[in-house]
């Protein structure tokens, strides 16, 4: 649906803010001239797995990699997991400093944060050795080295979180891992109150600059969720509002960072439970995605409430409670039983369990 694209929902907005905070940084460590960050924002959702696991180092046991986390095309292609799918292309292609927006998906849970479609922004800035302070090696190994291009890191992401929540929002940096970045980290800000973890990043590994031909340079990258942003910034309560057509979310939305969401009156929800014997391997995203396949929006949040072994057979029962809830519109009682028995058949037909 191309929501980053919309004028004035609130995700174009946080976009649009990111890409501000690239084009005005201020020069770097020493007086050295910031590039100009290029934005892709128009890719195609469907990468190879090399491009997304392969090329960034994942792991062959990577959890990501297992069809109950990752939405697979073919044996060898899939929608993207993270806009890092598109790091070495855009690396092999040239740029050296560049932002990519995009949709990205995944199997998850059901709730108010949650949803298999979200959107991010990628950046990544490569050094060549006339952009480094005099006498400091283009080598990803030297402990001066990576000091500089991690404070230039810093430095920057400082800079878009100021623009996006205010220079006097509390910053909490600390040491994270991730196969793609060494060294790896996690910013976390204080804002409404509590912590909230807002961008994983980190110094390029070597290996990735190796195998895009840039083995004589030194990057940073990091990657950022805008619905996370959009939630906290906004104060939107659910994740579903960015898909509403309702006008009462859209027409509160002009393209200003500034906005506040104010609720409006929500529809009442309709609880169904659903209990049935679990058959072994079967993952809880997979039953929550096959929930979120049969009643699409209309489902708020799916919960597991009651689960148990049975002491003769030792078969394992497991109940989860839908709840059923339209972000337009009151649902009738005759449209939830029916969605629920939808529900319930796809869960027999789909995933094979016997239902109790």
């Amino acid at each position: 649906m191309d929501l980053h694209h919309r004028p004035s929902h609130p995700l174009t907005t946080i976009k649009a803010g990111i890409a501000d905070a690239f084009a005005s940084l201020p020069a770097g460590e020493g007086g050295i001239a910031r590039p100009k960050f290029k934005l892709f924002d128009d890719e195609s959702p469907i990468v190879t797995v090399k491009q997304n696991f392969d090329d960034l180092l994942a792991p062959p046991d990577h959890v990501m990699r297992q069809p109950s986390d990752t939405f697979y095309v073919d044996e060898e292609r899939l929608l993207r997991c993270h806009t890092s799918a598109h790091q070495t292309e855009k690396l092999r292609e040239g740029n050296t400093a560049f932002l990519v927006a995009a949709d990205c998906y995944r199997r998850d849970e059901i709730d108010a944060t949650h949803y298999p479609v979200f959107h991010q922004v990628e950046g990544l800035r490569v050094f060549g050795p006339d952009e480094l302070p005099p006498g400091l090696p283009c080598d990803a190994t030297h402990p001066e080295t990576r000091d500089f291009v991690c404070r230039d890191l810093r430095a920057c992401l400082d800079h878009m979180v100021d623009g996006l929540f205010g220079a006097d929002v509390e910053r909490k940096w600390s040491d994270d891992y991730f196969p793609f970045t060494d060294p790896s980290f996690e910013l976390e800000i204080q804002y409404n109150g509590k912590w909230l973890e807002l961008l994983g990043c980190g110094m390029v590994h070597r290996d990735i600059m190796t195998n895009c031909g840039l083995g004589d340079r030194v990057g940073w990258a990091f990657g950022i969720g805008l619905e996370r942003v959009a939630m906290a910034r906004f104060g939107i309560p659910d994740i579903r509002l960015f898909w509403t057509d309702d006008e009462r979310f859209h027409k509160q939305f002009d393209g200003s960072m500034d906005t506040r969401f104010e609720s409006y009156s929500k529809y009442p929800p309709c609880n169904k439970d659903v209990a049935f014997w679990t058959p072994p391997g079967l993952h809880a995203n997979d039953v929550y995605e096959t929930i979120r396949e049969t009643a699409g929006d209309l489902v708020e949040s799916v919960e597991l409430i009651d689960e148990f072994t049975h002491p003769k057979t030792g078969r394992h029962s497991t109940c989860y409670r839908v709840c059923y809830r339209s972000m337009d519109r009151s649902l009738t009682n005759a449209e939830v039983d029916l969605l629920q028995e939808q529900v319930r058949d796809r869960l027999s037909n789909f995933l094979g369990v016997e239902l109790r």
